[in-house]
């Protein structure tokens, strides 16, 4: 981050599901002036796009201030598109419509796209977060407080 972001909060966040639909999985990493929050919830039975979207959910019920400003990375191109693009949701229509929800109530958040197992360390990691959980079937919300 730059001096100029030292005051955005930088939000990670990745879904996984085995066997889609099967265990699902949603994580978040969250980092605001060199402190790390690393965040993850088993959902249970869902889809791929169900714990993405999940995922950002999870992220934004974190936030204690609605007003700061906010850069949400996904890799996904379904969340991006339901959300930003006006695409729509063919299936999770109630999910899509209360993140939509949610999203408006933060008017300094920009939702941005990266590219998925592309090396990303922030996004590598909430997906391994992701992915073991949803392995395991651990319903046990994971937190790690760091100092960069």
């Amino acid at each position: 981050m730059t001096a100029k972001d030292g005051d955005r909060v930088i939000i990670y966040t990745d879904g996984s599901c085995k066997h889609n639909p099967g265990p699902a999985e949603a994580a978040a990493l969250l980092t605001y002036r060199g402190r790390r929050k690393l965040v993850s919830r088993f959902l249970g039975e869902g889809t791929n796009n169900i714990a993405e979207l999940e995922a950002i959910r999870l992220a934004l019920d974190m936030m204690k201030d609605n007003k700061i400003a906010i850069d949400l990375y996904t890799d996904s191109t379904y969340v991006i598109g339901v959300l930003t693009k006006g695409w729509k949701a063919k299936k999770n229509s109630e999910l899509v419509m209360e993140l939509r929800e949610l999203v408006e109530l933060f008017p300094n958040l920009r939702l941005l796209k990266v590219k998925g197992h592309a090396g990303v360390p922030e996004n590598e990691l909430v997906d391994e977060l992701a992915n073991a959980a949803a392995d395991t079937g651990a319903g046990v919300v994971e937190l790690e407080n760091t100092n960069e």
